[in-house]
């Protein structure tokens, strides 16, 4: 009997202890404070604002269940606000909901470094580390604009690896910096990355090898550095190769080979982006090549000597489907000359969608990816109508259409273009 006692004294112990230690289950919000979030979010006409308002939201119902929500919403305003505090605070907690955010890992690290010390600067490695392996497990781009968001990759990838270098130098772990500048430079060789390289060196005692890599810092062409930080490493620069060499002659010649170096790592890196898209230096649209929904491509070169309607369309677009049969009676029109070809370009950034859209609709699958045509040729909005000419010039444009219009209109320019003065009816 007393041992019976005993567990079932036991028992109740250790559910008492379960019930104490579990977490007690979240407040669903009332109207109340539905009313209060509501008129909390109107109220915050600036990021500022918004913080003060959310901050007194949490502060009045510190048990609601939106506390994940609210929270996220304050770390995006501390980061439009570039309060390095509040991305701190509120960026953890946003991160454990939303854990493929680039832009808060990015600013959640940048955060941790700013407030320094041992502690955060190992939160920064951590969270650096996150950026880096989620940039890194994206696809190598493709596709219009495939140069762009290429070089936007790396140049993530890289500054992922400065934060995590910065790390390693406030926990005195230079070796490990080095090895991170290292590859940060060689990701997205840059301005930071090479006078990062050069700051770490310093610590590390080698002001000779800082100097090559301050060097490269001040000339290479970078799009986002400032004059103020090519000043900076000039001065630094020149500093640093009188104390080594009691005068700055012989400067000159140590700059040159940099930039001579930097040059070759630069060329080489463009020809490998160009190489996504060859499209992308292109300012002549009759230069460009575009693809086939079958993956041919199509030099519009080869086509020189006709005169070109090129119509921009996308699947999601509702006018596009009522010009659709237009277009397709101005095909006919001219369809038989030997001296007009029409392609139809399409603009969709998902181009799965595509081949599925034209069986649903029975249209022709004779239709070319823009291939960034449209960028070059400031296509703003679908449908849009252009004309090239047997030259290769751009001869006429129309930015969306009049159903009761378009057809006589693109008519009468096209025979205008041609020389005509009469068409198939």
């Amino acid at each position: 009997m007393k041992l019976a006692a005993v567990v079932l004294s036991c028992a109740v112990l250790c559910a008492w202890t379960v019930r104490a230690q579990r977490p007690e289950p979240p407040i669903e919000p009332s109207i109340q404070e539905q009313q209060d979030l509501m008129r909390a979010v109107n109220e915050g006409t600036s990021p500022v604002d918004l913080i003060r308002a959310l901050e007194a939201h949490l502060a009045k119902y510190p048990k609601t269940a939106q506390r994940a929500d609210i929270e996220r919403s304050l770390a995006k305003a501390a980061i439009e606000s570039n309060d390095v505090p509040r991305i701190a605070k509120y960026g953890e907690s946003a991160f454990a909901t939303s854990a493929a955010d680039f832009q808060l890992l990015d600013r959640l690290t940048y955060a941790f470094l700013t407030l320094g010390g041992p502690e955060n600067a190992a939160k920064a490695y951590k969270y650096a580390r996150a950026f880096e392996d989620l940039v890194d497990k994206m696809p190598v781009a493709t596709g219009r604009d495939a140069v762009h968001q290429q070089d936007e990759q790396e140049r993530a990838i890289g500054r992922a690896l400065i934060y995590q270098a910065r790390a390693r130098v406030i926990q005195n772990d230079t070796t490990d910096a080095l090895r991170l500048v290292a590859r940060a430079f060689s990701a997205y060789p840059s301005e930071e990355s090479a006078r990062q390289w050069a700051e770490v060196l310093l610590r590390s005692g080698r002001p000779a090898d800082a100097i090559e890599h301050l060097a490269e810092a001040f000339v290479i062409p970078d799009p986002y550095t400032t004059d103020e930080k090519r000043q900076g490493d000039r001065l630094l620069l020149g500093e640093l190769y009188a104390k080594q060499h009691g005068s700055e002659k012989g400067l000159g010649d140590l700059v040159l080979s940099a930039y001579d170096r930097v040059s070759t790592i630069v060329e080489t890196r463009r020809k490998k982006l160009l190489a996504l898209d060859p499209n992308s230096s292109l300012a002549d649209p009759m230069e460009f090549t575009v693809t086939g929904l079958d993956g041919k491509k199509l030099q519009l070169a080869s086509l020189k000597g006709k005169l070109l309607v090129l119509d921009f369309w996308a699947t999601w677009c509702v006018p596009c489907r009522v010009q659709h049969p237009l277009y397709e009676t101005l095909r006919e029109r001219f369809g038989a000359r030997g001296d007009v070809a029409f392609l139809e370009m399409n603009s969709d950034d998902d181009r799965t969608v595509v081949e599925p859209f034209l069986t649903a609709e029975k249209w022709d699958k004779a239709v070319y990816f823009e291939d960034g045509l449209a960028r070059l040729l400031n296509v703003m909005n679908i449908p849009t109508t252009i004309l090239i000419d047997k030259s290769g010039r751009i001869a006429s444009r129309m930015d969306g259409f009049d159903p009761s219009t378009f057809l006589d209109q693109m008519t009468a320019r096209i025979q205008s273009l041609l020389g005509d003065s009469t068409a198939a009816k």
